[in-house]
C-alpha cells in the first residue's frame, strides 16, 4: 500500500496536466473564437450600408418648365415632381438688378414707401452732392441773383487740384455761379457763392450745418461748399430730405435738369457747360431734381428725384464703380419700380 501511495504521489501532477492544457486550450479558443466574433459584428456595423437605387428616365420639360416629369423604371406611373422655374424666371426682379452702387435708396415721396434699401444707413461722404445744399442756403438768403461775384484766388482748389475753365479774375452773376454749379458741378463757382455770403466761409458752412439739423438730417455734415472733402458726409436716408426741399425751388429745379448753358466770360470769350447727368437730355426720363458727385472717397454719386409711373421718386446712389455705372443703375432701378407697380422691390 506504501508503496501504491508512492507512486500515485510522484506521478499524479503528471496524469492532472492534460486535462488541464484541454481546458486551458479550450479557453483560449473560446475566447479567440470570441474576439473574432466580435470583430466580425464591428465590421459589418463599420460596413457602409449601400442602397440599390432604381435609375430614373431622361428628365422631359414640359410646357413653359414649371414642372417637370421624372419616371421610375417600373410599372408604376410618371412622377410629376414640380420644380423651380429657370434661372431668370425663378429670380426675382429685384435679384436681377445687379447694382454697381454699394448705397442705394428709392423712395417713394408721396407714400413714404421705400422702395429699393441697399445699405441706406451707412454715412458716406457725399462729394458733390453737396452743393444741392449749397445753393439752398444761397436761394434761402435771398442774395440778388444779379450780383456779379468775382472768381478769387481762394476759389483755387488746392485740396485736389482739380481743374476748372472759370479762371481766377472771372466775373459772373451769382444766378450763373449758381447754374454752373449745380448743372456742371463747378468748383470754383461753388466756393465762390459760400465765400460771398454774408459774415464770409465760415458763416456760410454754419449755415449749411442749421439748415442740415433743421431738416432733420442727423447723419450729416459739412465743412466746405463744394464736395472736394471727404469731411462732407451724409446717409441716403438724409439725402432724400435734401431732395424733398430744393424740390421747394424752381430755381433749383432748373439748374440741375437744364442739359447745357452757354455764359460769357469777358474779352468776347463765352464757354458752353453741359449736365453732369445724361439722364437729362434723354425724353424718357422726367427729372425733377439731378445732382452727380465723385471724388475717391465717395466714388461715383448721383440723387434725382424723378417721376416713375406718375409718382415722384426719389433716388440716391453712392459709391459706384466706373464712371457709367451710376447711370446703368439709375435706369436698372426705373424698370424695377415700373415693372413692380410700386411694391418693394429689395431690402437688402
Amino acid at each position: 500500500m506504501s508503496i501504491k501511495k508512492h507512486i500515485l504521489r510522484r506521478f499524479l501532477p503528471f496524469a492532472l496536466v492534460p486535462p488541464c492544457m484541454l481546458f486551458v486550450i479550450g479557453m483560449t479558443a473560446q475566447a479567440k473564437n470570441g474576439e473574432q466574433a466580435d470583430v466580425q459584428v464591428k465590421t459589418e456595423l463599420r460596413k457602409p450600408h449601400v442602397v440599390h437605387r432604381q435609375n430614373l428616365r431622361p428628365i422631359v420639360y414640359e410646357g413653359s418648365g414649371s414642372v417637370r416629369r421624372a419616371s421610375l423604371q417600373t410599372d408604376q406611373d410618371d412622377i410629376i415632381i414640380r420644380r423651380p422655374a429657370d434661372a431668370d424666371e425663378s429670380q426675382s426682379p429685384a435679384l436681377k438688378a445687379v447694382l454697381r452702387s454699394e448705397v442705394a435708396f428709392v423712395q417713394d415721396l408721396k407714400s413714404a414707401s421705400v422702395l429699393y434699401d441697399k445699405n441706406s444707413d451707412e454715412v458716406r461722404p457725399i462729394a458733390s452732392i453737396s452743393k444741392l445744399m449749397t445753393a439752398l442756403v444761397v436761394a434761402e438768403a435771398k442774395q440778388p441773383m444779379d450780383e456779379i461775384l468775382q472768381i478769387a484766388d481762394a476759389d483755387v482748389d488746392r485740396l485736389r487740384h482739380s481743374r476748372s475753365r472759370l479762371r481766377v479774375g472771372t466775373e459772373l452773376s451769382r444766378a450763373d455761379m449758381m447754374h454752373l454749379a449745380l448743372m456742371s458741378s463747378e468748383n470754383r463757382a461753388a466756393h465762390a457763392l459760400g465765400r460771398y455770403y454774408p459774415g464770409g466761409m465760415p458763416a456760410f458752412v454754419r449755415a449749411m450745418n442749421d439748415k442740415a439739423r433743421a431738416l432733420g438730417m442727423r447723419s450729416t455734415h459739412f465743412v466746405e461748399p463744394t464736395g472736394l472733402s471727404s469731411d462732407n458726409v451724409s446717409s441716403p436716408r438724409d439725402l432724400v430730405k435734401l431732395l424733398k426741399a430744393v424740390n421747394h425751388q424752381p430755381i433749383i429745379h432748373r439748374y440741375t435738369t437744364d442739359d447745357r448753358y452757354q455764359v460769357a466770360v469777358g474779352k468776347g470769350r463765352t464757354l458752353v457747360y453741359n449736365n453732369t447727368n445724361r439722364l437729362v437730355k434723354n425724353s424718357d426720363w422726367n427729372i425733377r431734381i439731378s445732382k452727380t458727385g465723385f471724388i475717391n472717397e465717395a466714388g461715383e454719386c448721383l440723387v434725382m428725384l424723378t417721376r416713375i409711373n406718375n409718382r415722384d421718386v426719389a433716388i440716391v446712389l453712392l459709391n459706384s464703380s466706373g464712371h457709367y455705372s451710376r447711370i446703368g443703375d439709375a435706369v436698372r432701378i426705373r424698370n424695377l419700380v415700373e415693372n413692380n407697380g410700386g411694391r418693394i422691390v429689395a431690402m437688402l
